[in-house]
C-alpha cells in the first residue's frame, strides 16, 4: 500500500502509549487499540513506520508485528498460549544430555544446568536430567510450578 501519512508521533494512550499517524491512532491489524507498554517501544514502532518510504511494507516493521500479535492473538487467547508453552517443561531440551563425547557432555553441563539451577531457585522448580533421549518424568510439582511462572508473565513476554 502507498504511504498515506505525512507525520508520526508518540501520543500517551490508554494507560500507555500509542503511535499516530498524521494525528490518528494506529490501530492492531485486528482493528484493536493498539496500545504499547512502554514508551520506547512506542518510539521503536513509531520509527519503523516514519522509515517506509513510498510503499508501506509491514515486513520491514518487526517490532510492530511482534506488537500486533502480542495484541490481536496473545491477548484474547492468553490461557491457551500458556497452556501451550508450560508443557515444554517436560520435555525441554536442557533435560537431555549427551553421554559422548565427553567435550560435548562437558559443555552441555556448563551451558545447561545453570538454567536447571535457576528454575530450581527461582521458581521451585527442580528438573531432573538424564543422558540419552528415552523419557525422564518430571516432578509434577516442578511442572506446576512452571505453569504458575509461564502463567504470572505478561502478554508481552509471552509473545
Amino acid at each position: 500500500m502507498k504511504r498515506f501519512y505525512k507525520t508520526v508521533d508518540v501520543v500517551p494512550a490508554g494507560g500507555g502509549f500509542g503511535v499516530t499517524l498524521d494525528g490518528k491512532p494506529i490501530r492492531s491489524p485486528a482493528k484493536a487499540d493498539f496500545t504499547l507498554p512502554t514508551r520506547a517501544l512506542a518510539e521503536a514502532v513509531a520509527a519503523e513506520w516514519d522509515a517506509q518510504a513510498d510503499e508501506v511494507v509491514p515486513s520491514a516493521m518487526p517490532l510492530m508485528q511482534l506488537a500486533a500479535t502480542a495484541i490481536d492473538k496473545v491477548a484474547p487467547n492468553r490461557q491457551v498460549i500458556i497452556d501451550t508453552i508450560a508443557p515444554y517443561g517436560g520435555t525441554d531440551l536442557l533435560c537431555y544430555r549427551a553421554e559422548a563425547p565427553a567435550a560435548l557432555a562437558e559443555r552441555q553441563a556448563a551451558a545447561w544446568q545453570p538454567l536447571l539451577d535457576w528454575a530450581m531457585t527461582a521458581h521451585d522448580a527442580p528438573l531432573a536430567a538424564t543422558t540419552g533421549i528415552v523419557h525422564q518424568a518430571q516432578p509434577e510439582s516442578s511442572l506446576k510450578a512452571l505453569h504458575a511462572a509461564v502463567a504470572a508473565q505478561d502478554d508481552w513476554r509471552l509473545t
